[in-house]
């Protein structure tokens, strides 16, 4: 794995990074959003690694706006084909895809937090590992317009890609060579990721 990650740092020129990397990160955030299986935040914290190592002083300003974009782009799609289930008598695929990646107990904490603090629980469910979907399913049952949905998730998605860009800088900064700061980026975003969820395992644990 370093040593693929290592043969991939050998940089081509920056035009053809540009040219293929840009467009690449765009289609992947777009589809980790509508189908949550891809690690978007590794793959925007490791893009903002490669544009850390380039000489171009607007990379990382790319990166950001492309990585926010697609993310917007991916959540707006998955909120209109989830009202389209709701609307459904029979529901949707994608409707029961969305319940099916939010547990019982996150979407009642969504649905509370929704009633509590309106669209700006949509900025800490971007932030938050696995926070998205119970909070989204939650705007779908609530009936969230998708102008209202809108709004709440352009400032989410422009959180989410800075956060996750720092990191990538924060890896950039710390290593010479490119793949050791994909790898630092890669790391720290999966360790981030799980860590919820091994909390609320071992706090279980302990509760029972």
């Amino acid at each position: 794995m370093i040593e693929f990650l290592r043969q991939t740092a050998q940089l081509p020129p920056e035009s053809t990074q540009q040219a293929v990397g840009y467009p690449s990160l765009f289609l992947l955030v777009a589809l980790g959003a509508l189908v949550p299986v891809v690690p978007t935040g590794a793959l925007v914290s490791s893009a903002a690694v490669v544009a850390f190592h380039q000489s171009s002083p607007f990379a990382l300003l790319v990166v950001f706006a492309v990585a926010s974009a697609a993310a917007f782009l991916g959540d707006i799609s998955l909120y209109w084909l989830g009202q389209r289930g709701v609307r459904s008598k029979n529901g949707s695929r994608w409707l029961r895809t969305i319940r099916d990646r939010a547990a019982p107990e996150r979407l009642a904490q969504a649905q509370r937090k929704l009633d509590e603090h309106g669209a700006t629980v949509l900025v800490l469910s971007r932030l938050v590992p696995a926070g998205r979907i119970p909070v989204m399913l939650a705007c779908l049952l609530g009936r969230m317009p998708m102008r209202r949905f809108a709004r709440g998730d352009v400032p989410a998605c422009l959180a989410w890609a800075a956060t996750y860009q720092l990191i990538g800088i924060l890896g950039g900064s710390l290593f010479p060579e490119p793949w050791q700061g994909v790898v630092a980026a890669v790391g720290l975003t999966l360790l981030l990721s799980a860590a919820p969820a091994v909390w609320r395992r071992t706090r279980a644990r302990w509760a029972r």
